[in-house]
């Protein structure tokens, strides 16, 4: 599909799957948005895309995913410099072994994988819909399956106990349920959502001192298994650009095809809660969106 003239948003795009996600895009004309917390990987990064796919229509944004503030600064900058936005890939995500906090108090993992995502793209929606047809992505896992006990409405925060994979698996699991109830609400309108999950990544995640004890030996016992970032960047190409899934909405896809949803994300009364929750934390922490 040629993307000349349409305006692509990665969160997270300096490494890994949405470093990938940005060549696929940029290779096909896009013009490219790196939205990441490190400016100078973010430059560097941007540098390789264009380098690697003759696009010097790459750009970046600064974005801490951990600092609600930047996540407004952010998305005042990418509505004052493009006056469209054609796809918005929420990308970025990790997991944490110890309980953290963001700039703002909220439980670190829930807080950079769905919050702050969340928020960003309600303050990008005018935008996107105003661009029409246009796509949102969230980046998810299968790991979502293995939400067991589902959201935890009572406990968002993980205040009462904290178990580093099992926060993690919930918050890929609002990754979810929130591509299906942004689908819901923007029925009709000619913006989509669809959730991706790219598989099993040899990148930096759950690296660089994020985890510590048995997880962190994991992630580097399983690496030589693990599929190349290229290669997990494949499914969130193809949900950006393809013409197929131009009116497809509200699924979740791997290896570019649509997969098993868990059973816990099947649920719209969880999806519609957990968007009214977000809200709700967002403007308890000061930032309502109203």
């Amino acid at each position: 599909m040629n993307m000349q003239g349409k305006v692509v948003v990665i969160t997270g795009a300096n490494t890994g799957v949405g470093l990938e996600t940005a060549v696929g895009v940029a290779a096909q004309g896009a013009t490219t948005v790196l939205a990441c917390r490190n400016q100078q990987k973010a430059e560097a990064a941007a540098h390789e895309v264009t380098q690697r796919t003759w696009n010097d229509d790459v750009h970046t944004v600064s974005l801490d995913l951990a600092d609600l503030a930047s996540v407004r600064k952010a998305a005042d900058d990418i509505l004052t410099r493009w006056d469209r936005l054609d796809v918005l890939d929420n990308n970025a995500g990790g997991t944490w072994t110890e309980r953290q906090e963001t700039a703002q108090g909220l439980e670190y993992t829930m807080g950079v994988c769905h919050v702050a995502h969340f928020y960003l793209t309600r303050l990008l929606l005018d935008r996107l819909r105003a661009s029409a047809p246009s796509r949102v992505i969230n980046v998810t896992s299968v790991g979502h399956h293995a939400a067991f006990k589902g959201m935890r409405f009572d406990d968002l925060q993980s205040e009462g106990g904290y178990d580093g994979m099992e926060v993690y698996c919930r918050a890929k699991l609002a990754n979810v349920l929130f591509t299906r109830e942004l689908a819901r609400r923007m029925a009709g309108t000619g913006l989509t959502a669809n959730a991706a999950h790219p598989g099993w990544v040899r990148s930096r995640f759950g690296m660089d001192g994020d985890t510590t004890g048995k997880s962190a030996f994991g992630f580097r016992v399983m690496r030589p298994l693990q599929i190349s970032p290229r290669r997990g960047a494949r499914t969130s190409v193809f949900l950006a650009t393809s013409p197929d899934v131009a009116m497809r909405t509200g699924e979740y896809w791997v290896r570019s095809k649509p997969g098993h949803v868990g059973k816990k994300a099947r649920n719209d009364e969880a999806a519609r809660r957990l968007w009214d929750e977000s809200e709700r934390v967002l403007a308890a922490v000061g930032y309502p969106l109203s």
